[in-house]
């Protein structure tokens, strides 16, 4: 029984012993010419909003890059924030909106995200839309709630 013990021991020993000598996972350097997206601004604050006011927020960027840039996916933190995106490549130097809708039937204030993921060097980027919105009894021709 003793040396079944010991055999087990040794055994485990070597495993772990080989195991922490695996060689470390390679990581690939840099490109230099990857895609970068660059925003003219990251945030845009609506200031105050009439209840179902307009939403809707144009971010601009550019593609500081030297390859083309491809944005794979942009996603609202909530189903509130609706992100709609240029689905073909942006080239090295070109131009484009990322347009974010925020659903002004909601009053209160806000603060939302969208998450964008891309092949650029900054991967992922983060645009905000925040602001207030104005409850309903105060629109012209509400009655005002009790």
């Amino acid at each position: 029984m003793g040396k079944i013990i010991i055999l087990t021991v040794l055994i485990i020993a070597g495993i772990t012993v080989n195991a922490q000598n695996a060689p470390a996972a390679q990581v690939p350097a840099a490109n230099p010419n990857q895609a970068e997206i660059s925003f003219e601004k990251n945030i845009h604050d609506f200031g105050t909003i009439k209840w179902n006011g307009n939403g809707v927020y144009e971010f601009r960027f550019k593609n500081t890059g030297k390859e083309p840039l491809i944005i794979s996916n942009a996603q609202g933190s909530c189903g509130c924030v609706v992100p709609t995106w240029p689905k073909e490549p942006i080239k090295p130097g070109g131009e484009s909106l990322i347009k974010v809708s925020y659903d002004t039937k909601k009053a209160g204030s806000f603060q939302k995200t969208v998450v964008i993921t891309s092949n650029a060097k900054t991967n992922p980027q983060i645009i905000t839309v925040k602001g207030v919105v104005e409850s309903q009894s105060k629109q012209p021709g509400m009655p005002a709630n009790k």
